[in-house]
């Protein structure tokens, strides 16, 4: 009886490999279990900065909502790794060049600024369709758990500024990665959902 246990035991492990090292390479393998997501801790709400230049301009800002936190991307095509930026609560936001306060909702505010401008330097032309204190195209945060807001705040000098709103202050981690800055904002400070 014990031997057709470990048999049965050890058909079940090997069906279960079998499924796991099926999956093509990068596809999510989703679970059916009621086992949390492991989320990791120590990011921190302080300031984020990385410094570099680029003459690439910003073409698009989406979002995605994870398992441990809310996920913003900039992203800035031809940019390789030379994009700066800085990322930092504050209280309020005011717009580059004009000092305008753009209202940003949620518990907390993070300003989001990328060293890409979001118009083509050489003709002025916009690379970017955001519109000055209005929320950004195409972004929906309907199923979002953090993100509760984002604005359009400006381009000036060839920094772009955004305005993210979030349920309260938060930790979050930047990546910077070719052509993009990733803004990761977890969904609570102790990893836990």
């Amino acid at each position: 009886m014990a031997r057709k246990g470990t048999v049965l035991a050890a058909l079940a492990l090997m069906s279960a490999v079998s499924v796991v090292t099926a999956a093509p390479a990068g596809a999510a393998i989703t679970s059916t279990s009621s086992a949390k997501a492991v989320c990791p801790t120590g990011w921190g709400s302080l300031v984020k900065t990385g410094t570099a230049s680029t003459t690439a301009s910003l073409t698009n800002v989406r979002t995605g909502s994870h398992d441990c936190y809310d996920r913003l991307v900039v992203d800035a095509p031809g940019a390789g790794s030379g994009l700066g930026y800085s990322v930092r609560y504050v209280d309020r936001i005011f717009q580059d060049g004009t000092g305008r306060h753009i209202p940003v909702g949620g518990g907390a505010v993070i300003e989001v600024r990328v060293s890409a401008p979001a118009y083509d330097p050489e003709t002025g032309k916009p690379t970017y369709a955001g519109r000055v204190a209005q929320p950004l195209p195409g972004v929906d945060l309907t199923d979002h758990l953090t993100f509760k807001d984002t604005r359009f705040v400006g381009s000036f000098e060839g920094d772009t500024q955004l305005g993210l709103g979030v349920r309260a202050r938060l930790p979050f981690r930047v990546l910077a990665l070719n052509d993009r800055i990733v803004v990761d904002v977890a969904h609570t400070w102790t990893g836990a959902r």
